[in-house]
């Protein structure tokens, strides 16, 4: 476990020029002006636009704090408006929105025009944690490791350490949700996921073990899959039994299959029920995860589907 996270940064932004400490940028530079800064130092990007009143509150007083924090940290400013593709990608749903980069990394963020006293809650924060990034990174890695070892309790230990010290780690929040389920501590579970703050709501990790609580918070009965598979022998086209026989395969762990079952609706029919079956298929992906193999198998599927 490598863990113990701990220490003051050493002032690692302090030499930053005045001119390069708070600067505009757009989605062509993004990578410059952001993620590979962020790898020397903090970057918090505001997300405003010109029309935005609240915009006009945070800015100024956002740039103030970054100031006084004496090059700890930089500040690139996003205009929305001219940059939509990258707001979309960020999947920013209102602002103001902040978010903090380490390590090219979001860290950190929140939504909403804040008083002076917490922008600088939040900048100290952030100015601290430009040393011990790698290392919280390090260890939600280890932790993730141990999950998929089958070692919750280890898993466990190095979340709750993280959040010890972030305690708005989305990582970290996920992870320790997810030994919860797997251990089926639902309870604790759910309190766990009542921790991830608003900035951080549509994160994919967040989102996946969301889901899989709401799948273990409704346990399927898989008792009916052969008169299911019954009724669609007699009748291929019989959609709802497609759609609750792909539930209860899921449930079964049986996803490929369950897949399969839903892309042949959406092939067939993609608007039988509202779209039904498409909305069901991206359910699964979410409670899989971004980067699990039937999740990626599934988008190709889908995708050669909806694009065919």
């Amino acid at each position: 476990m490598s863990m113990i996270i701990g220490g003051q940064p050493a002032g690692q932004g302090a030499a930053v020029a005045a001119a390069d400490l708070i600067k505009e940028s757009n989605t062509k530079n993004f990578m410059h002006d952001v993620i590979e800064p962020s790898r020397q130092q903090p970057v918090i990007v505001d997300f405003w636009a010109p029309w935005c009143g609240p915009c006009k509150q945070l800015g100024p007083a956002l740039e103030k704090v970054v100031k006084q924090a004496g090059g700890k940290v930089r500040m690139v400013k996003i205009n929305v408006d001219e940059n939509q593709q990258l707001a979309q990608q960020m999947r920013i749903q209102s602002i103001p929105a902040v978010f903090a980069f380490v390590n090219g990394q979001p860290v950190d963020g929140f939504m909403g025009a804040l008083p002076e006293s917490q922008l600088k809650q939040f900048v100290d924060r952030l100015g601290g944690q430009g040393s011990m990034a790698e290392e919280i990174e390090a260890a939600v890695a280890d932790g993730r490791a141990a999950v998929e070892a089958g070692d919750l309790q280890t898993a466990s230990e190095i979340f709750a350490q993280v959040l010890q010290v972030d305690r708005e780690h989305a990582g970290a929040i996920a992870g320790l949700a997810r030994c919860q389920i797997l251990a089926g501590d639902l309870e604790n579970a759910q309190a766990t996921l009542a921790l991830v703050p608003p900035a951080k709501a549509n994160d994919p990790e967040i989102l996946s073990v969301m889901a899989q609580l709401e799948m273990a918070l409704n346990p399927v009965d898989v008792s009916e899959t052969g008169t299911l598979k019954a009724q669609i022998e007699r009748d291929p086209d019989d959609f709802q039994a497609r759609l609750d026989l792909a539930v209860l395969l899921n449930g079964a762990n049986e996803r490929a299959e369950a897949t399969d079952q839903l892309i042949y609706i959406i092939r067939k029919m993609r608007s039988w029920n509202d779209e039904a079956a498409r909305k069901q298929l991206v359910k699964f992906f979410e409670a899989w995860g971004p980067k699990d193999e039937f999740t990626l198998a599934g988008r190709r599927k889908l995708s050669s589907v909806l694009f065919s």
